[in-house]
């Protein structure tokens, strides 16, 4: 056998029917279109159109929302903290902030803040935390060590004042 002699089974692959030259060949004039109407036109495709059938994405339940109004934040395990520290990249006696994080590579952008979870011990003494939000075990932790966390996400009270 050569490459030369390879071919494709006979009626392997059909030829494209040529539309529109004249009534003589069997698809002309509209060129199996039909007549008039949206359909008949060049560029029109009607999405999610199945012929009367109720389309698939009617079909299908609606579930949930997206709140529009949630913050993009970064949430940062104390676990992870803890390892930079440990490895030299944060310094323990500056304040923690969005800055420092996104400075040493532990977060890579700053989106729209940082959100602290707890889950793991933090051995440093006296880490100052300047972040969005933070979970109660990562207030519990950090203040267990002797440092402090400053919520920037928090707005006072009205009926504080």
């Amino acid at each position: 056998m050569k490459l030369n002699d390879l071919r494709d089974n006979p009626g392997a692959s059909k030829e494209r029917i040529r539309v529109g030259r004249g009534i003589g060949s069997g698809k002309g004039k509209t060129g199996g279109r039909g007549v008039k109407g949206q359909k008949s036109r060049s560029g029109v495709a009607i999405k999610a159109y199945e012929g009367g059938q109720m389309s698939l994405y009617r079909r299908l339940p609606k579930r949930g929302f997206v709140n529009i109004f949630a913050k993009d934040l970064n949430e940062l395990s104390l676990g992870r903290v803890q390892k930079a520290i440990d490895a030299g990249k944060l310094d323990a006696k500056s304040p923690v902030t969005i800055e420092a994080l996104v400075a040493a590579g532990v977060i890579s952008k700053p989106r729209e803040g940082v959100k602290l979870l707890g889950g793991s011990e933090l051995t440093t003494k006296k880490v100052a935390f300047e972040v969005y939000a933070a979970t109660k075990g990562a207030r519990e932790a950090v203040e267990k060590a002797g440092g402090t966390i400053k919520i920037l996400g928090e707005t006072p009270s009205a009926d504080a004042s």
